[in-house]
């Protein structure tokens, strides 16, 4: 499954933002016709991403997904009519409550798909936990389809059901249980577990700190709203430089306590176990996706 790091929202009615999206270092892009669009504004998203998602695509630029309306909603049946074409990668799905909701989905889009020119199958999903209910279902809700690669945590719809203050401080501890409950969710499907966005634009070294505790809960992602939002991002669910070369030793020196037929090893004054060689090694196989090491 490709690790996507850096998830950006961007309106659908406006198409210069869309133009500029197409372009950045974000690994996915989530072109908006749900919240980030105006009622009145919706048919002209759907033209703009439908335009939008017939231009080819270059290597190395954003995957593209659509945000579309709630399902069962009226506007979703209108949305998937103008998006699920050749150039749409996977569709994020909003306010999800329930498995059968993405049933539905993985229904209208097998249908969909070869009557516009796609292979079945290939659209994926990122889910969106924004709800107590869907909070409780998540577990059931991120294995219920081989569509999905992701599920990611609304904060500001599941504070809002919670009854959060209007004005949040601090790096979302208040949202420590939920999130921590979207990563064990999306690890017992192994999908990706994506965090929710940092809003304050100005605060930089906030973003930072939040990506950082999004990481070590176990987070592999993260959504933003700004493309200056992207680096930080990315950099933050990436391996360092410190981090490859302790991996690439801890598996150096497994390898040789292995063939002494030793199973575990004192390294670096840690005991070091298979669990451990295995975290070592998924870093070096991400690092290596990500053309961090050869």
């Amino acid at each position: 499954m490709e690790l996507l790091r850096s998830w950006m929202f961007v309106p659908g009615h406006r198409q210069r933002m869309i133009d500029k999206a197409l372009s950045l270092d974000a690994d996915a892009i989530m072109l908006d016709i749900e919240d980030g669009v105006a009622p009145n504004e919706k048919d002209s998203a759907r033209k703009n991403i439908a335009d939008s998602l017939g231009h080819n695509k270059e290597p190395g630029t954003p995957a593209r997904y659509v945000r579309i309306n709630a399902i069962g909603h009226a506007r979703m049946d209108a949305d998937l009519l103008a998006v699920v074409r050749p150039g749409l990668e996977g569709l994020v799905c909003p306010k999800v409550d329930t498995p059968d909701e993405v049933r539905k989905v993985d229904a209208i889009l097998n249908e969909k798909e070869p009557s516009s020119g796609l292979v079945k199958g290939i659209v994926k999903l990122l889910i969106a936990i924004e709800s107590p209910r869907g909070l409780l279902n998540a577990a059931a809700i991120a294995a219920s389809c081989s569509r999905i690669v992701g599920i990611i945590f609304g904060a500001e719809d599941f504070g809002r059901e919670i009854g959060l203050p209007a004005v949040r401080t601090g790096l979302a501890r208040d949202l420590i249980y939920a999130r921590s409950s979207v990563v064990i969710a999306a690890a017992a499907a192994h999908v990706q577990a994506v965090d929710g966005v940092w809003v304050d634009l100005n605060d930089t070294q906030g973003l930072l700190g939040f990506a950082k505790q999004s990481r070590e809960l176990g987070f592999s992602g993260m959504s933003c709203i700004h493309p200056a939002q992207v680096q930080a991002i990315n950099n933050t669910f990436s391996p360092t430089a410190e981090e490859i070369d302790y991996c690439q030793k801890v598996l150096r020196a497994f390898e040789e306590a292995n063939a002494r037929g030793d199973g575990s090893i004192a390294f670096g004054g840690q005991l070091i176990d298979r669990p451990i060689v295995e975290r070592a090694r998924r870093t070096i196989e991400m690092a290596k996706s990500l053309d961090l090491i050869q």
